[in-house]
């Protein structure tokens, strides 16, 4: 049988969109010596080219919107109203877009009074009925209720390259409904993306166990009298004319007018002549360099390099100018991954080598130590050199640090995709080395070209991410944060923190003990043994051999998350025994079993922190997560196992106090909050007296502390009502008149969660007290809840990220200060706000003064920072 053919559907509007602001944060930069904007043209060429290559499709179409009328707004007139206007930066580009379009062949087509939606609806189903294939490309979910087996709908996920592919069976199995019916859920639920507005009260919940039971609206109000009487019913009633509307306006229509057919999308041969003149007009100098036209950004020279041996190699010690340098391994964890070649560049040349033991000599040695360098990773490269007995320490540009302030969203750990980030054609590792198991060391000639790539992709990039971060005003952000913070988590990690294994195993064993019992017991409460860890057999026992009522199911059967076991809490005593089992196995197989796992010869534990993986910057920790050890309850007993590397001395600790709501204060500026935290008064207890209309401290009961400090520290995040109600237990009615009590004891924290949305809108972006950004291109979608988390991400990522930066502060000043005094002591660990030291028990008393006075000075703040220290024999005991 001959393979059916291929139409590739694009929506246009949509993709264009995403792409827009999958390189919102490089808009500044994608802009032509004429001040035309050119990211959402370089996003959409490059996403066109990936979806050609991979899908290799006979015919494509782009349809677009004809403008903002259709059949649709004149049957609702505010259909879509109250969508953010089109950044004119995008309207400007989307005539490029078209010029491209048309130069590669590709037909794109817009029908008066129709939506891009409606063409590609029309067309799947012309070719469906020819025999065809399709594919459609949207970032717009609704399109998925055209799906058939013979048409596939790709929603754009992140950026325009990552997909999410929805075939009949992906939209039952996430949806829990058939694609046909996915109209009857936009009738009843309506779409605020869209503006219309479905049934009162029934959201998408409702509405899918009202299509499970009726199949369709139709059949829902044939049978209306079947449902018991209620205020959902009371609405549906109501509202029946409205579902039938809203179901109408979110049919695609598959029989629209148009005036083309398949042949006239059978995908047509570049013209590169035209292609040539648009990526010239457009300064597009990477698209220009595929065509021959033109090189990129950065001169990708060809691949000279020379192979070192003992004798050459001093020549290099010679070179006063900074140079690319870098410790080639496989694997992430550099504290141990074999280190298999190097290489040291100049403008000029690279020099590389396999034998990394030539970096030993002692000429060589010193003259490395001392060289300024350009690195990709900085950590990376002085953790695995200390192991080649080699203290790096003047790294003075790090490309991988310079590309994640610049775009924190796009946080890839290879040279390859980064440089791509920045217009740099450059083979990335896994094009190399393959991934995964199937990662190798390529025959040298490869090799040795790949590294000599490298060494003048780290070289070109400088200069032009110097100047993007200058334009940033993130340059200090660079050199005094960032650049010295690698040198201290370095040494913290070269520096480990002992785990004391006997202590850890003996642990295990009482943990065992305790999970053999809590085994017995459920049995006993099951009337019948079964595996505990198994959720297909411990569903069928509480849900068909005791008969507890079903929460949720999955595609798999009965759901028996820690969600629905704390709402089954009540109904039978084995759910409590079920927790508690959970709770205990999960200290035995992540902290116990995992530390000793992840031990390292040297009886230490070196885990590894991610500076560049959060959007916030926040630190991160793995192999293993030191951040995740438990701090309460039953797991917090695994610190005991963590102990000072040598007698006589103390582990340590020192922690920021409520840092966060301290940050909040400062950057609200609300008198109310600033004065509570000036007179060191107890914020929580503070914000008690306000929401339960208290006249003293001695008034706040424990729970209303609790339920308080929840208020406060939600209000952080941008909390609802629901999300409140349901953290601490209240009603929502309770839960609002909470955080409505909150504003109304600091009301200028209102102003600055409302200051913040509004500067996301406008600017694209927050910012930290030290200049240090997050883009929120979501903040315009159309998608209420991608919005509205774009939202609540404005309003804390300044509290967040301004906290996480001044912890770093502290940490380089810190470092300084051990230095300065001479002391023994050494920073092990930081976990979140706190961080931990071991030293000698003489210099405990010296450390109690001078580490809460670095942190406390970390930053000048209009109310003072809090530090709480302590120390024992374990880190348990300084705690």
């Amino acid at each position: 049988m001959a393979k059916a053919k291929k139409l590739l559907l694009i929506d246009g509007n949509s993709v264009a969109f995403r792409a827009f602001f999958a390189m919102y944060s490089q808009l500044d930069r994608f802009v032509t010596s004429a001040g035309v904007h050119t990211n959402a043209v370089y996003a959409f060429n490059n996403m066109l080219e990936v979806l050609l290559k991979n899908e290799q499709p006979d015919a494509v179409l782009v349809a677009f919107d004809a403008g903002s009328t259709t059949f649709r707004t004149k049957e609702f007139s505010t259909y879509k109203d109250g969508r953010a206007k089109t950044p004119s930066e995008l309207i400007e580009q989307l005539p490029y877009i078209k010029q491209i379009l048309e130069a590669r062949g590709i037909k794109h087509y817009e029908l008066k009074d129709y939506e891009a939606d409606d063409i590609i609806g029309t067309m799947s189903r012309q070719a469906q009925a020819a025999g065809w294939e399709s594919i459609i490309v949207t970032g717009d979910r609704d399109l998925t209720q055209l799906t058939t087996p013979h048409v596939t709908v790709d929603v754009t996920v992140k950026g325009v390259n990552e997909l999410e592919v929805y075939t009949p069976e992906h939209v039952k199995e996430k949806l829990g409904i058939t694609p046909d019916q996915i109209i009857d859920l936009k009738g009843l639920m309506g779409d605020t993306s869209d503006n219309y507005p479905g049934v009162t009260k029934v959201g998408e919940k409702t509405a899918l166990k009202l299509l499970n039971q009726f199949g369709t609206i139709d059949n829902l109000y044939a049978n209306i009298d079947d449902l018991k009487a209620s205020k959902m019913k009371e609405n549906l009633i109501n509202d029946k004319e409205q579902a039938l509307m809203s179901r109408k306006l979110a049919t695609i229509i598959t029989d629209a007018p148009i005036t083309i057919g398949l042949q006239d999308v059978i995908d047509q041969p570049d013209d590169e002549d035209r292609l040539r003149e648009i990526y010239t007009e457009l300064e597009m100098k990477t698209a220009l360099a595929k065509l021959g036209g033109a090189a990129p950004v950065v001169d990708t020279k060809p691949a000279k390099y020379t192979v070192l041996d003992d004798k050459t190699i001093l020549a290099l010690t010679k070179i006063t100018t900074p140079v690319a340098f870098e410790l080639e391994m496989l694997d992430d964890n550099y504290h141990t991954s074999d280190i298999f070649a190097f290489f040291i560049g100049t403008e000029d040349e690279t020099f590389v080598s396999t034998d990394v033991t030539l970096l030993t000599i002692p000429e060589v040695k010193t003259w490395l130590e001392k060289a300024p360098l350009s690195v990709f990773d900085s950590k990376r490269n002085i953790v695995a050199a200390n192991r080649l007995d080699i203290t790096l320490q003047n790294i003075d540009f790090d490309v991988l640090l310079a590309s994640y302030l610049l775009n924190p969203d796009e946080n890839s750990n290879d040279l390859g995709r980064v440089a791509m980030d920045h217009d740099y054609q450059l083979q990335t590792d896994e094009d190399v080395y393959g991934k995964g198991a199937k990662r190798q060391i390529p025959a040298d000639d490869v090799l040795f070209a790949h590294l000599a790539h490298k060494a003048q992709a780290l070289i070109g990039l400088r200069p032009h991410l110097t100047s993007d971060l200058a334009d940033q005003d993130q340059s200090e952000l660079f050199t005094a944060m960032e650049m010295p913070l690698a040198q201290v988590l370095a040494r913290m990690e070269i520096t480990g923190i002992q785990l004391d294994q006997t202590t850890l195993k003996q642990m295990g064993g009482e943990f065992e003990q305790s999970l053999k019992i809590l085994e017995e017991k459920a049995y006993a409460q099951a009337g019948m043994p079964f595996n505990l860890n198994s959720p297909k057999q411990l569903g069928e026992v509480l849900f068909e051999k005791l008969g507890l009522p079903v929460v949720k199911k999955t595609k798999t059967g009965y759901s028996t998350s820690v969600d629905v076991l704390e709402e089954l809490k009540s109904s039978h005593d084995i759910i409590q025994t079920i927790l508690d089992y959970r709770t205990i196995n999960k200290i035995q197989s992540t902290y116990v079993t995992g530390l000793l796992k992840a031990v390292q010869p040297d009886g230490k534990i070196h885990t590894r922190y991610l500076q560049t993986l959060t959007q916030t910057g926040r630190l991160s920790s793995v192999d293993p997560n030191m951040q995740n050890i438990p701090a309460r309850d039953e797991g917090k007993q695994i610190r005991y196992a963590f102990v000072p590397s040598e007698p006589d001395w103390q582990i340590f600790s020192s922690d920021y106090s409520q840092i966060e709501l301290r940050v909040l204060a400062h950057i609200s500026g609300d008198p109310n909050m600033q004065e509570a935290f000036k007179e060191d008064r107890d914020i929580h207890a503070n914000t008690a007296m306000k929401i339960f209309n208290l006249d003293s401290p001695d008034q706040v009961t424990p729970d209303m502390r609790r339920q308080a400090k929840a208020t406060n520290f939600g209000i952080v995040y941008g909390i609802s009502d629901f999300g409140l109600a349901r953290n601490i237990g209240i009603t929502r009615s309770q839960a609002k008149a909470f955080i409505e009590g909150y504003f109304e004891q600091y009301p200028l924290v209102r102003q600055y969660m409302d200051d913040m949305v509004k500067q996301a809108r406008e600017k694209g972006y927050v910012e930290t007290l030290f200049h240090r950004r997050r883009y929120l291109p979501q903040i315009h979608s159309r998608n209420f809840n991608l919005r509205s988390f774009a939202e609540r991400t404005a309003m804390n990522t300044p509290i967040q990220g301004s906290a996480a930066d001044i912890i770093k502060v502290a940490m380089i000043r810190m470092n300084d200060r051990l230095a300065k005094e001479g002391l023994k002591a050494r920073m092990l660990l930081q976990v979140h706000d706190e961080l931990i030291f071991e030293a000698p028990t003489a210099e405990i008393a010296t450390l109690e003064d001078i580490v809460p006075s670095v942190m406390d000075s970390a930053v000048d703040l209009a109310i003072p920072l809090k530090v709480e220290s302590h120390y024992g024999k374990t880190w348990f005991d300084a705690k």
